[in-house]
């Protein structure tokens, strides 16, 4: 239960710098009146502002500031929630909101949004709608119970009945069904995807093995084929080594004529010299008289002697000569037939050369073709099974979690079949949809109204008269319908008291019954209101002050002092 205590605001629309405090729990029933624009109203829109941040008038946050002061906005409230102490204290210009409890700040790290969140959620229990509903009721913005939308009326009872959880479960399930049914979606297409590539990782591996056959054959036909090649160039070979010794062979004297040559060019060289030398000395027993040494005259008889011993000589020497140069061009003849040989054993090593490469080229080959035989079959055959073995591993993973997916689906399901509108929360608004209805009416007949009040579990109304006859809500007059909407509005908080959920000390009616009410409705109003005061603060706010006055057990006068509210003295 929240038990308000008090509040207090300054500088608050037609407030000035002097905090207004209201003592919450003091006095059972307290009447609130005043002229038009004292400032009567402006008690709801403190309390509304500082516990939600929003006036209960419809007014522009902005304009809750004093035009006049136009700074230093604040309202303060404090209540007590299971023993624990809390202070709201909510600010315009500067901006503040603060939240204590038992005189310790309650930390801020959150936004705004987020620690409102954590006001309406962990300490009031209680949002805005059910407020305007059970704890304060004004005729300028109040919507009865059975003006509200179905959607707005299950809202308060849910609220009411502490079962508003069911709803954000059922939010957050949805939310978890979502996600599921995307798993669901996600993991089919995997699995289905999964099963095509294995089916195409199959269907490539026959057609690799069918084509690894026909590429095995080929290579191994032109592995044949090079074989053949080889033994064709070998044999080539063998002839020409063949060609090679029988040719060789008829040179067989290529040495000794070399080395014939070379001496003959000795000798050759040694009589040319020998000529060279005679010459010199016939030459020079021609020219010269004397002897160049002893400076002996040399007789005529004399030089013709050596003259003609020396020509005989020379002449021998040319004729050995002639007969070696006839030799020589012998040799040489056959050293040209030798060269001529070695020419074509060249030209045989350079064909056996040419095989031999081709042999090579072709072993090459071979060696190539069969070590791609032995890789390709090895390599290819391991990568596409282990890329098969991989895929299925996935699979199984895949098909496992969708079994998952699919069973939380069906829990999921179930759990959704719960807390539906016509779930758990159905059979709970199903139990207390007599005590509400056997409620309004007590409430109903305590201000001389008698109908049969009756809400259907889906709150539906359905009313009759005493002669059965039946109406709707729009059926009766506006008194008639204040009627109802107070015997609903007592009925909330009756059963907000019974439920321990969203129970409170303070109701605040604002001009609820000052056009609506008739003077006998009004007495019966007065006599719940009575009632009520035993463990409920009672504010009205009313214009019917001198026919009210004695009638509550304490009044408050708002009066304007120099255009700022105060409250009497």
């Amino acid at each position: 239960m929240i038990n308000f205590k008090s509040v207090k605001w300054q500088n608050f629309l037609s407030t000035g710098n002097e905090f207004t405090e209201v003592q919450l729990d003091k006095s059972p029933s307290t009447l609130i009146v005043g002229e038009n624009g004292a400032g009567k109203s402006t008690f709801l829109d403190a309390i509304s502002f500082v516990l939600y941040g929003k006036p209960y008038r419809n007014i522009n946050k902005p304009l809750l500031v004093n035009s006049i002061t136009n700074k230093n906005c604040l309202v303060e409230v404090e209540f007590i929630v299971k023993k624990k102490h809390y202070l709201i204290r909510r600010g315009i210009k500067p901006a503040l909101f603060e939240i204590y409890c038992d005189g310790k700040l309650i930390e801020q790290n959150a936004s705004v949004r987020e620690y409102q969140e954590y006001l309406e959620k962990n300490v009031l229990k209680l949002n805005h709608k059910s407020f305007t509903q059970i704890v304060v009721v004004g005729s300028a913005n109040f919507i009865p119970f059975m003006q509200l939308k179905p959607g707005d009326r299950r809202n308060v009872i849910e609220d009411l009945l502490d079962i508003e959880i069911f709803s954000k479960m059922h939010t957050l399930l949805k939310e978890r069904v979502s996600r599921n049914k995307d798993k669901i979606t996600e993991s089919k297409y995997q699995i289905d995807l999964l099963e095509q590539r294995i089916e195409l990782t199959r269907k490539h591996m026959n057609e690799l093995m069918s084509m690894q056959k026909s590429d095995r054959e080929n290579k191994e036909k032109r592995i044949d084929e090079l074989k053949k090649q080889i033994d064709e160039h070998s044999k080539s070979v063998a002839e020409l080594q063949k060609q090679i010794q029988e040719t060789t062979a008829t040179i067989s004297d290529q040495q000794q004529v070399q080395k014939k040559l070379e001496k003959l060019n000795q000798y050759e060289y040694q009589l040319k010299h020998k000529i060279e030398s005679l010459q010199k000395d016939i030459s020079f027993l021609h020219d010269n008289d004397e002897c160049p040494t002893c400076q002996q005259f040399i007789e005529s008889d004399f030089k013709e002697e050596k003259i003609q011993v020396k020509n005989l000589k020379k002449d021998e020497i040319e004729g050995g000569l002639n007969q070696l140069s006839e030799h020589y061009n012998e040799l040489n003849t056959r050293m040209g037939e030798i060269s001529k040989v070695q020419e074509k054993i060249s030209e045989l090593n350079r064909l056996i050369m040419n095989e031999n490469t081709s042999i090579t080229m072709c072993q090459n080959n071979i060696d190539d073709l069969t070590q791609k035989l032995n890789e390709e079959q090895t390599q290819q055959n391991d990568d596409s099974a282990e890329e098969l073995k991989t895929m299925k591993s996935q699979l199984k993973e895949h098909q496992e979690k969708h079994e998952e997916y699919v069973l939380l689906k069906e829990r999921y399901e179930i759990a959704s079949t719960l807390l539906k509108d016509g779930g758990i929360k159905a059979r709970i608004i199903k139990q207390y949809v007599p005590i509400i209805n056997k409620l309004v009416n007590k409430y109903l007949a305590s201000m001389d109204f008698f109908v049969q009040f009756e809400l259907d579990e889906n709150f539906n109304e359905k009313i009759r008269s005493r002669f059965r006859d039946e109406f709707t809500y729009d059926s009766f007059s506006e008194g008639e319908k204040m009627r109802i909407d107070l015997a609903l509005l007592f009925t909330w908080r009756a059963v907000a008291k019974l439920r321990n959920s969203i129970s409170t000390n303070l109701l605040i009616l604002d001009e609820v019954f000052d056009s609506s009410l008739d003077t006998t409705g009004t007495d019966e109003f007065l006599k719940i209101i009575t009632q009520l005061s035993q463990d409920t603060n009672v504010f009205v706010i009313s214009h019917k002050g001198d026919q009210l006055y004695d009638k509550f057990h304490s009044n408050i006068r708002f009066t304007k002092v120099k255009n700022f509210s105060k409250i009497a003295a």
